[in-house]
């Protein structure tokens, strides 16, 4: 059992995938704002760009950019997660695979991984994973990661992973850091932030994607 099944079945039982839906489900009927991924993204590109959800769960955030506009493909390891996604929107690809080693023979404008997806990757995983999210990077395209630095921002018995350790992973697969944040607001980082959004690239020059200035003067490093 992986990491992540066995913290999800802790959580809401057998039917997790259920509950996960059904949990967000009820914060959109309470007003709750459950799309600050997707309006970050807004911000990055326009559609129609092609995105690679990588970590999908559920499918909340690529059923999202599927309805502003965006060629979406929902990637996950969890069947029971991907179940749910195929039920709420059965006309969008969604591929079964493991991050470590998955290969959909194509490119894409922009890969995200939101969720907590790189910390609950198993023991020894973090480096070929990154390996695999650069191969599905077009020129000049955008590797976006949201993710919980320590335990208050980590799912019970999820293990922090060090930023150091993030950052050496997406440096040895040939990505540079070209913003990071501490929210999907994009509020600034703090001297010791608990979350980081980032956004990385393959290239060594301009994006095509470009990452707006004023943004960028909010990055610190940490």
């Amino acid at each position: 059992m992986s990491r992540w099944e066995e913290i999800a079945r802790a959580a809401g039982g057998e039917d997790y995938g259920r509950w996960y839906a059904e949990r967000f489900h009820q914060m959109t009927e309470r007003g709750e704002d459950v799309h600050g991924e997707a309006r970050f993204l807004a911000r990055l590109v326009q559609p129609p760009a092609s995105v690679l959800d990588a970590g999908c769960g559920t499918g909340r955030i690529a059923v999202r950019l599927a309805e502003l506009g965006h060629d979406v493909v929902g990637l996950d390891v969890d069947p029971v997660m991907l179940a749910e996604a195929r039920l709420s929107a059965p006309t969008l690809t969604w591929h079964l695979a493991d991050l470590a080693d998955f290969d959909l023979g194509r490119t894409f404008d922009v890969v995200l991984v939101a969720g907590n997806t790189l910390p609950l990757l198993e023991d020894g995983a973090l480096g070929r994973a990154c390996a695999r999210l650069a191969a599905h990077l077009a020129p000049g395209g955008l590797l976006v990661c949201g993710l919980g630095l320590d335990e208050a921002h980590l799912p019970e018995g999820c293990p922090p992973t060090p930023y150091a350790a993030i950052r050496a992973a997406t440096a040895a697969a040939g990505l540079r850091e070209v913003g990071r944040w501490s929210s999907w607001a994009r509020d600034p980082v703090e001297a010791d932030p608990g979350y980081a959004v980032t956004v990385h690239t393959t290239d060594t020059g301009n994006t095509r994607r470009a990452v707006p200035r004023h943004d960028a003067r909010d990055r610190r490093d940490g």
